[in-house]
């Protein structure tokens, strides 16, 4: 089982929510902490999560999510509902990169995710769930490709493969129906060309038998 469908299984299915996307990241700025904190849990690794209440009215959260070395079990840290993103920063707009910023109410996060691609497809899903969900005031994308924010992204890609699909499927009834058409007026063509044969057959061997 992947890490992120054991995240998913662990801390979002038995709350009734379902994760949309994750990411692998590492802060590109270590945090200040505090001289009194002690007893730290040695490394981990962190992830963001954004998921979705499968009740409606549907609820979407981004959750920061830690694995400490030595554990399997998955721990979540900090969450925010997608109300309170402002804005996403991916750094650089003419190239795939692995860094990128989130901008909340109380805070600026500054990530590294694990590879360029695994960024960028959170953030394009990102984008999409924003919206889709956010009915009031969406968060700012900048610095973002184009190609994450619309035209030939994954998600308008399937879109588009499965709407091609929908009229492939369309047009191959179309001609199947187009043929069955013309064999059955070939059908009655031939049935009136017999009957017509008929009848003539019969015209013939009347007026022989006179």
């Amino acid at each position: 089982m992947s890490v992120k469908l054991a995240i998913n299984k662990e801390l979002f299915t038995p709350h009734d929510e379902r994760m949309l996307a994750g990411v692998q990241v590492k802060r590109r700025t270590k945090k200040k902490i505090p001289f009194l904190a002690t007893g730290g849990q040695g490394d981990y690794m962190t992830f963001i999560c954004l998921s979705v209440t499968n009740k409606k009215p549907s609820h979407v959260s981004l959750t920061k999510v830690k694995q400490f070395q030595g554990s399997s079990a998955f721990v979540k840290r900090s969450q925010w509902n997608i109300d309170q993103l402002r804005q996403v920063n991916g750094i650089d707009s003419n190239k795939d990169c692995p860094e990128f910023d989130l901008m909340f109410d109380n805070g600026l996060d500054q990530w590294v995710a694990s590879s360029a691609g695994e960024k960028c497809t959170f953030i394009q899903i990102l984008h999409h769930t924003c919206q889709r969900y956010c009915s009031e005031r969406k968060p700012e994308f900048i610095n973002c490709q184009s190609k994450l924010l619309g035209g030939n992204s994954i998600l308008h890609s399937a879109a588009d493969s499965v709407t091609s699909a929908v009229q492939k499927a369309s047009q191959a009834l179309n001609e199947r129906g187009e043929r069955l058409g013309r064999a059955e007026e070939r059908t009655a063509d031939m049935m009136n060309s017999a009957e017509q044969f008929a009848v003539t057959a019969q015209k013939l061997a009347m007026k022989h038998k006179c």
